[in-house]
């Protein structure tokens, strides 16, 4: 491996995943030098900026809940990571996911698996769901499943200006540049190409370019199935205070959180309109009336009423191959490392995954916490490793 002293890090993306990254190679040692390019420094499209920006222990995958957990713990101690006045508005009220009666059996495995790995997850009955959130009709509901301690919510975008304004207190350097080749010599990647014709010549290189990761790797010649899929969030009053309302995902597909004095929600769009989005941040409005509404007002009743302030559209990186992220070295690109295509639940993850991506160009290997399971190996044998838990 490249000495750090000397080595020289591109990371592509400058969004949450290539900021932690960033930051992360610092805190590991790394002392050469490391460019984060951008294409849009207002971030105004990016992910992160745009996400409903959770955090949950409940996956069927028992990597993904140890990244959250260390995800939790980062944002507990916030403070005394940034400095005092760092604030993301982390609150930790729980995700309620909801099940029918069909689901019990598995729900309860899935939750005797996520306590295994450490996560505090409780199995509700209809009656205890009654009971502590009386305002969620359970009708036809056999089990939730609540993240008692660990799960909640916080603002990505302040995050995000946090990580990166330590990035580059330490010394990274972000320019502002659209990315559209990369020169590879001896199967590596020895410069990346930019659009306005400058050459950036890299020792290593880290694909943190979310939606835009897929097609970026195609330049190099390789496949990664991850797309830009459009979610749409609706940010809207109801008759309901927001007091003990957690992050709920419900049986019909909807979810829903408080935000501020209100909430916002969503549901993912119908398979024949989920196409795509390279470039489309268009809400999906048929979405609200047509499905969100009339399934929230099924679910909570007191919602029946409510008043949409306004609605925005972000982009997941979709994953097609099992909606998990990749993280790690490519296996023919020898310098090239992922971390991207995390389908929903990448700004969750950002903490674990840029610490990952660091310890593997700093020391060679995991050093923490092991990554290998979201390698790109999986990519190349089709090999899924199928995340169940996914809205």
């Amino acid at each position: 491996m490249d000495k750090t002293d000397k080595a020289s890090v591109v990371i592509v993306g400058g969004a949450i995943m290539g900021s932690f990254a960033a930051w992360f190679l610092r805190r590991e040692g790394f002392t050469g030098d490391i460019t984060v390019v951008e294409k849009d420094p207002t971030y105004q499209f990016c992910s992160t900026a745009l996400s409903a920006a959770s955090i949950r222990t409940q996956f069927g995958t028992p990597v993904n809940i140890h990244m959250s957990l260390f995800g939790v713990d980062f944002f507990r101690n916030i403070k005394d990571i940034f400095g005092q006045s760092a604030d993301i508005g982390y609150v930790e009220k729980g995700y309620l996911i909801l099940g029918g009666p069909e689901t019990v059996e598995t729900r309860r495995l899935a939750v005797d698996m996520q306590k295994a790995e450490g996560a505090d997850v409780v199995a509700l009955s209809p009656d205890e769901i009654a009971a502590r959130f009386p305002y969620i009709s359970v009708e036809d509901i056999g089990i939730g499943t609540f993240g008692a301690t660990g799960e909640g919510w916080f603002d990505a975008w302040s995050l995000l200006s946090l990580v990166r304004g330590a990035a580059k207190d330490l010394g990274v350097r972000y320019i502002t540049g659209k990315v559209t080749g990369f020169d590879i010599v001896a199967s590596r990647v020895s410069a990346v190409l930019l659009e306005n014709g400058d050459r950036l010549p890299c020792d290593w290189c880290v694909m943190a370019a979310g939606p835009a990761s897929g097609a970026l790797t195609s330049a190099l010649g390789q496949a990664l199935p991850v797309t830009p899929k459009k979610r749409t969030v609706f940010s809207f009053r109801a008759p309901l205070k927001a007091g003990n309302f957690p992050m709920l995902f419900d049986s019909s597909g909807i979810w829903v959180r408080p935000e501020g004095e209100g909430f916002i929600g969503g549901i993912q769009p119908p398979a024949d309109q989920d196409h795509d989005a390279t470039d489309d941040f268009e809400p999906h409005h048929d979405l609200m009336e047509e499905v969100f509404w009339p399934a929230l007002a099924t679910r909570v009743n007191a919602m029946e009423e409510l008043r949409l302030e306004r609605s925005w559209a972000g982009h997941y990186e979709i994953n097609e191959l099992d909606h998990n992220g990749v993280i790690g070295l490519h296996d023919e690109i020898g310098n090239l490392v992922f971390s991207t295509g995390f389908s929903g639940h990448g700004v969750m993850h950002a903490p674990a995954a840029g610490r990952g991506v660091a310890e593997l160009i700093a020391h060679g290997n995991y050093t923490s916490l092991d990554l290998t399971p979201l390698g790109y190996h999986r990519i190349r044998t089709g090999s899924p490793l199928p995340e169940s838990i996914i809205y």
